[in-house]
């Protein structure tokens, strides 16, 4: 058995023969079989896998954003509703799922990123890679608190508390689910990814002027995230791409 690279970001490839058809360090495509075969951080699938995994979060990102949008955009449908205007009616529900596709590529773009930097974050920091990890959260829940809070004109601390506990109790719950799932040690990247990604592909919205967007945003990416991530090792049958 030979390696088809000898990068500490990809895995062995136990086959006895790999044909390369080009990539980088952090993203291999390689032939075997007449099959293709992606390595993205260290990560290695059949790639219509990766293709299920896109097609599926995609889905799922534009359905949560459509059915969410009937709670936060209330007041936009009800205009369209009376007077019953069909084709303003279709506009709204084509331009809710297509944000909801955007927000579920910008979840992908970042769980990607995330194998990316955790495979790199082992090979910098080795053993000090869960302590940083565990500071990169702390600081980001103080972030989403303290800063959201000085920019806010008027308001009260307790509605960005509450949201950051909120963020973290539902990414310790899939963090949980993860590691159980998986192996112990994939606790931290999990939560990592749940909680710094996440509030990371959220800034877009975070900038924004009102909360309708704020959470019209989060949930769609979180879903997606939680999606991803529990689905990453049974896609490639294997312990070894929990963290």
């Amino acid at each position: 058995m030979s390696p088809f690279l000898s990068s500490p970001y990809v895995y062995y490839l136990r086959f006895d023969k790999i044909y390369a058809t080009g990539g980088k360090k952090n993203g291999f495509v390689v032939k075997y079989d007449g099959e293709v075969f992606c390595i993205i951080g260290g990560t290695f699938v059949n790639s219509r896998k990766w293709v299920r995994l896109f097609l599926t979060t995609l889905w799922i990102g534009g359905l949560t954003t459509l059915i969410i949008s009937f709670i936060f955009k209330y007041d936009s449908y009800a205009e369209v509703m009376q007077p019953f205007q069909l084709f303003e009616l279709i506009g709204l529900l084509l331009f809710f799922s297509g944000l909801g596709f955007i927000f579920s590529v910008i979840s992908q773009m970042g769980f990607f990123a995330y194998l990316t930097v955790n495979q790199f974050g082992k090979g910098m920091f080795r053993s000090l890679w869960s302590p940083v990890q565990v500071f990169l959260i702390a600081f980001t829940l103080f972030d989403l608190v303290y800063f959201r809070y000085r920019a806010a004109e008027g308001a009260t601390i307790w509605p960005f508390l509450w949201t950051a506990l909120g963020l973290l109790a539902l990414s310790l719950i899939i963090a949980y689910v993860k590691a159980k799932e998986t192996k112990p040690h994939a606790f931290i990247p999990a939560l990592f990814f749940m909680v710094v990604v996440t509030s990371v592909e959220w800034v877009p919205a975070l900038r924004a002027q009102g909360s309708d967007y704020v959470w019209l945003m989060i949930i769609p990416l979180f879903i997606c995230n939680a999606y991803q991530l529990i689905l990453l090792h049974r896609l490639t049958h294997s312990s070894e791409t929990a963290a």
